[in-house]
């Protein structure tokens, strides 16, 4: 179990002691998608969805579930997030909703969990205010873009683009 700190010498599940880690700035960005028919893409994108403001409930949403990461993932530390965002980009050739989250806090352990459980709850959300409309919906590329802050450094995936608002 080398190199996997989540086990104990015997393979057993445990939950990492970071009371030794430095509290530093951490800060996450994660991006994921939802790929929808053509005709649910444009009532999303006009508001005539009927269960309301897909992308607005689909945010906050995001938000709640970043707040809430150590509620849903069992060996995740509770963390106290200082902010968060999540921006959607609405790519009509492809009939798909990209999905940014972003996460910051001060402390001994990153948000990478955070930022990556917004976006997936955010795209559930908005499979869930779709689902009457299109069952063929696809939930994917869930993925951590972007990390600061901590022992192991910054990381960027490469072939990313930054968002600009």
């Amino acid at each position: 179990m080398s190199g996997l700190t989540h086990f104990d010498a015997q393979g057993r599940a445990r939950m990492v002691d970071v009371s030794h880690k430095e509290d530093t700035v951490r800060v996450a960005v994660a991006r994921g998608e939802i790929r929808v028919s053509r005709e649910t893409f444009s009532r999303i994108k006009a508001g005539k969805i009927g269960k309301g403001d897909v992308l607005g409930v689909a945010r906050l949403a995001g938000i709640m579930a970043m707040k809430k990461t150590s509620e849903l993932i069992p060996l995740c530390h509770p963390i106290q997030i200082t902010g968060t965002e999540v921006r959607f980009r609405l790519d009509e050739d492809e009939s798909r909703v990209l999905i940014e989250t972003w996460a910051k806090a001060t402390g001994p352990t990153g948000v990478e969990m955070e930022a990556l459980t917004g976006v997936s709850v955010a795209a559930l959300t908005i499979y869930d205010m779709c689902k009457a409309l299109d069952k063929e919906m696809i939930i994917g590329e869930i993925r951590l873009v972007e990390k600061s802050g901590g022992k192991s450094g910054d990381y960027f995936r490469e072939g990313e683009e930054k968002w600009e608002e």
